[in-house]
C-alpha cells in the first residue's frame, strides 16, 4: 500500500483532544484538584507528571481521597519507606474490600454487564438485581466448600459474565484470585494452578471459537484429577441463554446488603497472575488488593476518561492481564462488554459491527488485531457510524506507525474524532507503566506518555536517562502496583532477579524504549529480546514496522543468530498468500526496505519463510523461545503458545553457536 511522505513522518500530529474535552475531562478534574489542594499551577501534563513522582506521598493521597475508592483506616502514613525498592509499602494502615469497590458504583438501571460471542443471536445482559443475587449465591457455594480469606480459588474459564461474578464472589471473601482461559493445554493449566494449591475451581463446560463449539469436559476432568488440593468445585454452563442456567446456582433478589466484603489490608493478595512461560515454568506473580484497584482507577478514571454509563469491551481471554483490567472498569460504574469466541469470526470485521451495534465508548484490543485489519486494508468508513465510539485502546506489543496512519486514515474515518490510545505495562505490574491521556495530542508511533505517578525513564546501559536515545525501560521510584511477591520464591530470589539484576536500585522492566522531548514514548520491543549485531542494540520492532507493511507480507519475526565473535540478524516472514515464493529478487526488496527505513545494521543475514509466526495466547511474539531454539536449547513449555505447532519449522532449523 503507498503511502504519502507526509503520512511518513515522525511524531506527525494525528489527533488533539478538544476545547471540550480538555475542560471536562476527569483528568482535567484531577488536575483543578491538585492545584487547589497544594496552591500549585501545572503548566502541562509533563508538569504535572513531574510532580507525581517528585511528590509521591502527596500524589497517592491525593489519588486515593479524589476517587470513589471506599477504605477504612488512616491514610497516613502514605509510604512507609525502605531502603529496598520492593519493600516499599503503600497505605499501611488502610482496610479495604475489591470486591465492594466493584459492586459499590454499578448501574441501578439497565445492564451491568452484558455476554456476547461470535452467534449474534447468544446475548445476555445481567442487571443489578442479577449480578447482586448471583454473587450472594456464589458465596454460599464457596462458603459451604470452606472457603476463607487468603485461599486461592483458580478458574479455567473464558470472558463471560460469569467468571466475572465469581471473581467478585472469591476476592469479597478475601480469598486470591487466579484464572486462566480454556484454550492453554492441560499442562500449561497445571503449570499455573499447580503451583497455588487451590480449594477450589471453577470450569466452565464449553467454549465457542471460530464457528465451532468446544467441550471442556475431558480437560477440567483431567486438570482436576491433578490438583489434589481442591476440594469443591462449580462448572458454568457457558452458552445458556439464561443467565441463570448459564450460573448453574439459584438465584434471589438481593440488595447487596448479604454480600460478604471481607475488608483486608492494602497488601493482601487479590490476584495470582502467571508470566507467559515461553521459556520454563510460568513465574506466579502475587498482586495485592489496594495496589491494583488504586492504580486501575487511575487509569481507568484518569487516563481513559472512563465514565458512570459508558461501555467499554476489551477483546481478551482470561489468561491475558487485560481480562483483570478491565473488570475493574465496574468500579467506575461502566458498563461492561464480555466477548468470547475469535476475533476474526464470524467476519474479520465482527469486532468493529460489535463496537458500532453495541454503541461502545472504549474498545479495546491487541496491536495484531489493529495490525491485521491494516494488512486486510480493511475499509469501515461509511460502513459503520461509531457514533459513541471516543477511544480506542491498543496494547500486547508496539503499535507500528502504519498503525497509526491506517486508524487516523478514510479508510476506518477516525479523523479528529476516536483518540488512538497504546498502552504499555505488563502482568508484572497489572496495569500500565505508560498509555493514553485526555490532555495530549496523538502523535504516530508514540504512546502519549507516562502514567501518574510511575517514574518511567528510558536508561543507557550506564544507568543514565536518555531523550531521544533507545534505553531500558525503568521506573526509578516505587509505585503501589510493584507486585507483592513471587509465590513460593521465599527469599525474594526470582524476584530480584527477574526486576533488579541490571540497575539494583530501579525497577527494570525488561522493555527497550525511547523517550521524545515532548513526553512521548516509542516502544521496540522486549530488550530480551533486543538484537545486537556489531555491538549495537536494536529493537525488533524497527524491522517489524518495515517488513510487516511490504504488500506481500502478513506476518514476521526476527532473532539474533550468534555467529562466533558476533551476532547476526535472522528474519523469517509469512506471508499473505501461502504459495507466495521468496526468491532472490523478493530476498533484495525486503532487505532495501529495511535498510531504507531502519538502517544497515537492521538488515538480516537471511531470510526464510515460515507457515507461522509463534505467539502467546495474548498476542505477544515469541522470540526468546525462538533464540533458544535456534541455539540448542529446549523450549519446555510450549503450552503457553496460542499455536506451538509453529515452533516445529524452527526446531529442525540449523543451529547457531550456543548462547
Amino acid at each position: 500500500m503507498q503511502r504519502s511522505s507526509e503520512s511518513q513522518t515522525p511524531n506527525k500530529l494525528l489527533w488533539q483532544p478538544s476545547a471540550d474535552q480538555l475542560a471536562r475531562s476527569q483528568m482535567a478534574l484531577f488536575q483543578k484538584y491538585l492545584e487547589e489542594q497544594f496552591h500549585k499551577t501545572f503548566s502541562s501534563y509533563e508538569a504535572l507528571c513531574d510532580w507525581s513522582v517528585q511528590n509521591p506521598a502527596s500524589f497517592w493521597r491525593a489519588l486515593l481521597e479524589f476517587s470513589p475508592i471506599i477504605y477504612q483506616g488512616s491514610l497516613e502514613p502514605v509510604l512507609k519507606s525502605n531502603e529496598t525498592f520492593y519493600k516499599n509499602e503503600f497505605f499501611p494502615n488502610v482496610t479495604l474490600s475489591y470486591a465492594e469497590n466493584l459492586l459499590a458504583r454499578i448501574p441501578q438501571k439497565g445492564p451491568v454487564i452484558v455476554a456476547l460471542t461470535e452467534d449474534e443471536s447468544i446475548r445476555r445482559e445481567w442487571t443489578r438485581s442479577d449480578v447482586l443475587g448471583a454473587v450472594v449465591a456464589l458465596q454460599a457455594k464457596l462458603r459451604s466448600a470452606g472457603v476463607e480469606k487468603g485461599d486461592r480459588v483458580a478458574a479455567l474459564l473464558p470472558n463471560a459474565p460469569e467468571t466475572v461474578l465469581a471473581m467478585i464472589a472469591v476476592t469479597g471473601l478475601g480469598a486470591v484470585w487466579s484464572s486462566c482461559s480454556p484454550d492453554f493445554g492441560e499442562q500449561g493449566i497445571l503449570d499455573r494452578f499447580s503451583q497455588i494449591d487451590p480449594k477450589f475451581v471453577f470450569f466452565a463446560n464449553e467454549v465457542i471459537y471460530n464457528g465451532k463449539k468446544f467441550s471442556l469436559k475431558e480437560k477440567n476432568e483431567a486438570v482436576l484429577s491433578r490438583l489434589s488440593s481442591v476440594k469443591s468445585t462449580h462448572t458454568f454452563s457457558h452458552l445458556s441463554l439464561s443467565n441463570q442456567e448459564a450460573l448453574g446456582l439459584s438465584m434471589e433478589k438481593s440488595d447487596g446488603s448479604d454480600i460478604h466484603f471481607e475488608k483486608v489490608p492494602f497488601r493482601h493478595p487479590l490476584f495470582m497472575m502467571f508470566s507467559s512461560g515461553t521459556t520454563g515454568i510460568p513465574k506466579c506473580i502475587v498482586h495485592g488488593t489496594g495496589g491494583i484497584l488504586l492504580q486501575h482507577q487511575k487509569e481507568l478514571q484518569l487516563h481513559c476518561d472512563l465514565k458512570a454509563g459508558e461501555k467499554i469491551l476489551y477483546y481478551t481471554t482470561c489468561g491475558w492481564m487485560m481480562w483483570n483490567w478491565v473488570s475493574s472498569a465496574l468500579s467506575t460504574g461502566a458498563v461492561l462488554y464480555c466477548y468470547d469466541g475469535s476475533p476474526a469470526a464470524p467476519s474479520a470485521d465482527s469486532l468493529w459491527q460489535i463496537a458500532d451495534r453495541e454503541g461502545l465508548n472504549v474498545f479495546g484490543s491487541s496491536a495484531k488485531f489493529i495490525g491485521a485489519c491494516r494488512n486486510q486494508s480493511m475499509e469501515l468508513a461509511g460502513k459503520y457510524s461509531f457514533d459513541n465510539l471516543r477511544l480506542v485502546l491498543s496494547t500486547g506489543s508496539p503499535l507500528l506507525p502504519e498503525d497509526f496512519d491506517y486508524f487516523y486514515s478514510p479508510k476506518l474515518d477516525s479523523r479528529a474524532r476516536f483518540q488512538l490510545a497504546s498502552i504499555c505495562g505488563g502482568t508484572d505490574i497489572l496495569s500500565c507503566f505508560m498509555l493514553g491521556n485526555p490532555l495530549k495530542p496523538v502523535r504516530r508511533g508514540e504512546i502519549q506518555g507516562r502514567g501518574l505517578g510511575m517514574d518511567v525513564q528510558a536508561f543507557n546501559m550506564e544507568g543514565k536517562p536518555v531523550i531521544d536515545e533507545q534505553g531500558e525501560l525503568v521506573c526509578a521510584t516505587p509505585f503501589p502496583c510493584m507486585p507483592i511477591r513471587f509465590w513460593g520464591d521465599t527469599e525474594n530470589e526470582r524476584y530480584k532477579k527477574s526486576y533488579f539484576s541490571v540497575f539494583p536500585k530501579v525497577w527494570h522492566h525488561g522493555d527497550f524504549i525511547s523517550m521524545t522531548k515532548d513526553g512521548g514514548i516509542v516502544v521496540y520491543g522486549r530488550s530480551d529480546a533486543t538484537l545486537n549485531p556489531s555491538g549495537v542494540r536494536i529493537g525488533t520492532a524497527e524491522i517489524y514496522r518495515q517488513v510487516e507493511t511490504h504488500p506481500l507480507v502478513a506476518d514476521s519475526l526476527a532473532i539474533g543468530r550468534r555467529t562466533q565473535d558476533d551476532e547476526e540478524v535472522i528474519l523469517f516472514v509469512k506471508f499473505k498468500d501461502a504459495n507466495q515464493i521468496l526468491d532472490e529478487n523478493l530476498k533484495k526488496d525486503i532487505k532495501q526496505r529495511i535498510r531504507q527505513g531502519a538502517s544497515p545494521r537492521h538488515v538480516p543475514a537471511e531470510i526464510y519463510v515460515v507457515e507461522d509466526i509463534p505467539y502467546t495466547v495474548s498476542g505477544k511474539k515469541v522470540e526468546l523461545a525462538v533464540k533458544k531454539i535456534i541455539h540448542g536449547q529446549s523450549v519446555g513449555n510450549k503450552e503457553a503458545l496460542a499455536n506451538p505447532e509453529s515452533l516445529q519449522f524452527f526446531e529442525k532449523f540449523p543451529k547457531g553457536h550456543t548462547l
